[in-house]
């Protein structure tokens, strides 16, 4: 199906928003809405600077040889606006080309253009080295992600830690308690799995102590009714039907929620949106 006269002479900006909207509309997932408008903002602003202009009709903008050059820029790492772990100029990871060749075909789908770019095979195996992850790991520590709080960002760090040692999903950790852990065990520090103890490294349970004085300063606003949950909200959550937002602490933080604080502060510190799974503290 070909786009109307008026949607091929739309501004790419504009039409790239209606299409962000009726995403929006269409109930997608608030994550791949970021993604959607990160990669696609990211296309516009290549296609700009290659025209050396400030505006383009959208038909223009969705020329295969537009894409094919700013897939090309992204593999180089010539298109990222942040330093990475790895240095600016580190080449993408397959599945960050992988989700860019599909925004790229949603995108074209929504315009009604008959023009597909093939996708590649996600790349299941996309892992980092333990070295890479020892250092990852320690910079999430650290690393305030734009638009969160510091709280976030080390119950983040705490998440992928704890994903890293055991070999855990997020899921399989979200219903953690605070009793599972026990950080003075000796010879090691130690977190109970339903298949028993687990050791801890040295940088992981430090990565927990750093969680657990912060967890304790948000549930000492609770009066003495703390729930014990591991993982817990760092904000307060929001308002419904007309009634105040429950303090954070109250209820456990949704597996959505740990996903979503991750790939966030993840893309920010190492350019690409890798899964908990990703960090090996060990080779496979």
């Amino acid at each position: 199906m070909q786009p109307t006269p008026a949607a091929q002479q739309a501004d790419a900006a504009d039409a790239i928003g209606t299409f962000l909207k009726a995403l929006a509309t269409g109930g997608y997932a608030p994550g791949t809405l970021r993604l959607r408008g990160h990669f696609l903002d990211e296309y516009l602003r290549h296609a700009l600077g290659q025209e050396q202009t400030a505006v383009l009709p959208v038909d223009e903008l969705m020329a295969p040889h537009r894409a094919a050059a700013w897939l090309a820029a992204a593999a180089a790492g010539r298109t990222r606006s942040r330093n990475t772990l790895t240095g600016p100029d580190a080449v993408a990871a397959g599945n960050s080309q992988r989700a860019r060749i599909q925004t790229w075909n949603s995108f074209a789908e929504h315009l009604g253009l008959d023009l597909r770019l093939e996708t590649p095979p996600a790349a299941h195996g996309d892992w980092l080295e333990p070295e890479e992850a020892h250092k990852l790991l320690r910079t999430l520590a650290v690393k305030r992600p734009v638009g969160s709080n510091a709280a976030t960002a080390v119950r983040t760090a705490a998440v992928a830690a704890l994903v890293a040692a055991t070999g855990r999903s997020v899921p399989a950790l979200q219903r953690l308690d605070v009793t599972h852990l026990d950080l003075e065990h000796r010879p090691f520090p130690q977190i109970t799995l339903d298949t028993g103890p687990h050791p801890l490294d040295k940088e992981t349970a430090d990565i927990l102590r750093r969680w657990l004085d912060i967890r304790a300063g948000i549930t000492r606003q609770l009066e003495g009714s703390d729930p014990g949950y591991l993982w817990i909200p760092t904000k307060p959550g929001r308002p419904r039907g007309g009634a105040e937002p429950p303090k954070p602490g109250f209820t456990r933080a949704a597996v959505r929620t740990l996903h979503a604080a991750h790939r966030n502060l993840v893309l920010q510190v190492f350019g690409a949106p890798l899964r908990p799974g990703a960090l090996l503290l060990s080779r496979p």
